[in-house]
């Protein structure tokens, strides 16, 4: 189609005023979907985002009068969206509202007023999608894998076999945070990395010897297989708590017993110490 094509009366085809009290990218995303069943006729679209003034309506009515364009908006504020729609009449421009019908049948149905909150889907989504990054961050840094990025983690758990670490960490990769776990290995040294980390992000945790050894008898029966005379001897599985505790002091982490604890109780006290010692996470 040629230039003279997209032309009406001799004049460009006039604009859609895409105004948003948030992005306006729904509002932008409907009228596009909408413009193409218009094939070859290109239509100029300017978002307006963050319209919460009844200044900000003033300074664009006139623009879109010289330009003959029309308004199609989103506003979740009912009196912003009230504004801008008297606005437009007074100006006589063509005004398309993408919510506000709705919003008023939702509110007669549901028996509530909307928040009024713009962006706040966005906002919504954007909590869910930190969650998700969350958890692939914790998958990606179970066990002690890819100790180069441990600095990157909002929380270190580390401690020996069977003390929940990986449970713990998925969990609380579930409520928004990014966690690495790194095991202690009885006559290994600990990766030179846990040390060059925040100690304030580490968490050590502990568990009665004698818990952790009926632990570890579960999991050796489960497997079928030995997993070595030291792992469920009880003097051994001793020994083994009181030496990383000689760690947990030597990086300045902090402890939390995860003896008799339920999971959910575990995580309550990491998150505390955490924010505690974090407080820009809050």
């Amino acid at each position: 189609m040629s230039e003279s094509d997209q032309q009406k009366d001799g004049q460009e085809i006039p604009p859609i005023y895409v105004v948003s009290g948030g992005k306006g990218s729904i509002a932008e995303e409907v009228v596009r979907s909408a413009l193409a069943q218009f094939e070859g006729i290109e239509v100029p679209v300017i978002v307006i985002p963050r319209v919460r003034h009844q200044e900000q309506i003033d300074e664009l009515m006139p623009h879109v009068v010289a330009s003959q364009g029309t308004i199609v908006h989103t506003m979740m504020d009912a009196q912003i969206r009230k504004a801008l729609i008297q606005a437009a009449d007074a100006h006589q421009i063509t005004s398309i509202d993408l919510v506000g019908h709705l919003l008023e049948r939702l509110s007669q149905i549901l028996g509530r007023q909307p928040l009024g909150r713009p962006g706040w889907y966005h906002h919504l989504r954007a909590s869910y999608y930190e969650r998700i990054e969350a958890i692939e961050f914790t998958v990606a840094h179970d066990d002690g894998r890819n100790p180069q990025e441990w600095h990157k983690a909002e929380i270190i758990l580390t401690g020996v076999s069977r003390t929940g670490k990986t449970p713990l960490s998925i969990y609380l990769s579930v409520q928004g945070w990014k966690v690495a776990n790194v095991p202690l290995v009885p006559q290994i040294p600990p990766p030179p990395e846990l040390f060059q980390v925040d100690p304030r992000r580490v968490i050590g945790l502990t568990i009665d010897g004698g818990q952790l050894a009926a632990h570890r008898q579960k999991r050796q029966k489960r497997l079928g297989i030995a997993l070595g005379a030291n792992y469920t001897d009880l003097d051994a599985v001793y020994q083994e708590v009181t030496a990383v505790r000689r760690i947990f002091r030597k990086g300045g982490f902090t402890v939390v017993d995860v003896t008799d604890k339920p999971i959910e109780e575990s995580a309550d006290e990491v998150i505390k110490i955490i924010t505690r010692q974090n407080p820009t996470r809050l």
